[in-house]
This record gives C-alpha cells, sequence and structure tokens, in this order.
C-alpha cells in the first residue's frame, strides 16, 4: 500500500483486490462479436453516468480508446486531486472494465495507463489512500502474471565472435565453431510473482510492468496517448526541480529504478524511431526528445550510468532522423537543430 509501514489495506481495495489474482484475465479465445457488443455498449452506459457528455457511437469500444471528447474527459478527472481513491467511480469503471475481460474493451484502460502512472506515482510519495488506482494496477499486473505463464521474457543476442552470412569474426575463438549454434539469451524482464497490494518496494516494479504491458499493445494506442506518456515521463524526471503542468501535486523525487526506467526507454524509443519520419508523428517525436532530455538530465544528475548510456543513444539517434517538411522533402533532423 501507499503507506510504508502499514502492511494492510482499507475495506474497499480489499474487496477489490481480492478478485485481482492471475487467474482472473481469461486466456481462451476472443468472445463473440454479439458478447462484445453488448459489453462495449454496457461499459459505454456505465461511463455515461461518470462523465458529462458522451457522443453517441455506433461502435463503442472504438469510441472510447479514439475518440478525444472522451478520453479527454477521463484524463482530467483521472488527474483530479481526489481522483484515485477506492471509492472513486472512474477507477471502478476503469477496473471492472478491464476485468470484463474483452482484448478491445481492455486496450481502453491500456490507453490510460500513463496518466494512471503519471497521477499515482506523483501522489504516492505524499502517502495518500490511492486504493483506486493500485486496484487498476494490480489488474494489469495479474494479466501480465498470467500471459507470461511463470516465464521470463527474453531475447537471444548475436555472438559477433562467431561467423554468420554477414560477417567474420576478426579474432575467432578457440570454440567457436562448437559454439556456433549455441543461443546467447538475455533477460528483458523476469518472471512475475503474483502480488495483492501495493508496497513501496515494490511499487516501482508493478508500474513498470503495467509500463511493459503499455509498450506490447504500444501500436494500437491512440496519438494522444503517446503524448501523455512523453509528458508524464518529462514529470517524473524533472521531479521537484520543475514544476508539473500537468495538475500534479509535487511530493518527494520520484525514485526511478531500472524496472521503471527500462520500459519508459522501450516506449520512447518506439515515439522516436517510428514516430520521427511522418511530419504527421512530429508532435509525438518532439515530446519524446524533451521527454528523452529531461531523463538524460535526470540520469546524469543521478550518476546512473546505465541511464546515461540509454538516453544518450536515444538523443543521438532522434537528431539523426529524418522527418518530411511542409514541401514534402527529406530532411535530417541535425540540419533541423542548427538552424533553431
Amino acid at each position: 500500500m501507499t503507506n510504508d509501514d502499514d502492511d494492510t489495506s482499507t475495506q474497499t481495495l480489499e474487496t477489490v483486490a481480492e478478485k485481482v489474482t492471475e487467474n482472473d484475465i481469461p486466456t481462451t479465445a476472443p468472445p463473440p462479436q454479439d458478447s462484445h457488443n453488448t459489453k462495449s455498449e454496457a461499459a459505454m452506459e456505465s461511463l455515461s453516468a461518470i462523465i458529462p457528455s458522451i457522443p453517441p457511437s455506433q461502435n463503442p469500444s472504438h469510441s472510447l480508446l479514439h475518440d478525444p471528447q472522451i478520453s479527454d474527459q477521463i484524463t482530467a478527472l483521472l488527474r483530479h486531486p481526489s481522483s484515485g481513491t477506492g471509492d472513486n467511480n472512474l477507477c471502478r469503471w476503469l477496473y471492472d472494465t478491464f476485468q470484463s475481460g474483452d482484448p478491445k474493451l481492455q486496450l481502453v484502460v491500456i490507453r490510460f495507463v500513463p496518466v494512471i502512472a503519471c497521477a499515482y506515482l506523483s501522489r504516492a510519495t505524499l502517502r495518500r489512500p490511492l486504493a483506486g488506482f493500485e486496484a487498476i494496477l494490480l489488474a494489469l499486473y495479474a494479466h501480465e502474471t498470467t500471459s507470461r505463464a511463470g516465464q521470463p521474457v527474453t531475447v537471444n543476442v548475436p555472438d559477433m565472435s562467431n561467423p554468420s552470412l554477414y560477417h567474420e569474426p576478426t579474432s575467432p575463438t578457440k570454440n567457436s565453431t562448437n559454439n556456433s549454434t549455441s543461443l546467447h539469451i538475455s533477460v528483458v524482464s523476469p518472471s512475475l510473482e503474483p502480488h495483492r497490494t501495493v508496497r513501496s518496494t515494490r511499487r516501482a516494479w508493478i508500474v513498470g510492468v503495467a509500463l511493459e504491458l503499455y509498450y506490447s499493445k504500444i501500436y494500437e494506442m491512440p496519438l494522444n496517448s503517446k503524448v501523455e506518456f512523453c509528458e508524464s515521463v518529462r514529470v517524473w524526471a524533472c521531479g521537484e526541480s520543475g514544476p508539473s503542468q500537468l495538475g500534479e501535486e509535487q511530493g518527494r523525487r520520484i525514485s526511478l529504478p531500472w524496472e521503471l526506467l527500462q520500459p519508459i526507454m522501450r516506449v520512447l524509443g518506439h515515439c522516436i524511431v517510428y514516430c520521427g519520419g511522418s511530419k504527421d508523428n512530429m508532435v509525438i517525436f518532439d515530446a519524446a526528445m524533451v521527454a528523452c532530455k529531461a531523463l538524460h538530465e535526470r540520469a546524469v544528475q543521478d550518476i546512473n550510468p546505465k541511464g546515461i548510456l540509454v538516453t544518450e543513444s536515444l538523443l543521438r539517434l532522434g537528431n539523426s532522423t529524418w522527418f518530411v517538411d511542409e514541401y514534402d522533402h527529406k530532411i535530417l533532423r541535425d540540419e533541423v537543430v542548427i538552424f533553431e
């Protein structure tokens, strides 16, 4: 929980968290279309009792994910100082919507992970009751725990000491021939253990897993969600040194351990690389570069070698990114920086 020394939770969170186990999210095939429409219409109807105005829609799940009028109202409520408590109606709606098991409705909740994480981390240091936010994060964490089935997330790292179709090693090792088929596996994210409460010692870990889930769905997230993510990262990086423009109260400095920093870098890398080539995506690109610069300054202040290396690499990559100007000419980012 938010209180570092108190391991008990409020009655509201106990009621919600009892449902948050690794078996809650079904892993079967997606529900039939009729079932999806029914759940989407029910979610839209219940949300209409929380936010002032919802435009009519023939495709409720698509509107919930992409309609800026709906998302702006939800974002404003999540950033309100009174949000995040165990009896908050919007937190209850987000929790129930994700627990519906409908993949399209789950995307709607994942779309707001940047706002939820930003509000939660910014207020958790103030030791306020945030049972509503924690219930949502625990539901996301339980979903990932089930999806991974106790296995870590790994990648195969090429061994440059072994020959390949594209290169010959400059100094072949003695056993390079025997090891040519061996795999060098690197763990991106270790296996997950079920958690039913959020202690201060595991807060960054649980939020980091929620951000990993967000990254896994990054190609389905709307533009505004990615911009909100970059703005949230800037707030986390600045801490008390810079005033927030997102309506968040400034508490103590937010810790940025690697389990939180790694998924942040992966999302920023997407925003810089994937969104840097089109003028339509320059809003995301610019927001990601600002966030990355703030993280780089924070890493230097914290004397974090790993953070410095990654942020500096992303900044160099961003400054060498092509984008299209108003005349449809391809220009290097470096050429623009010279004249800024």
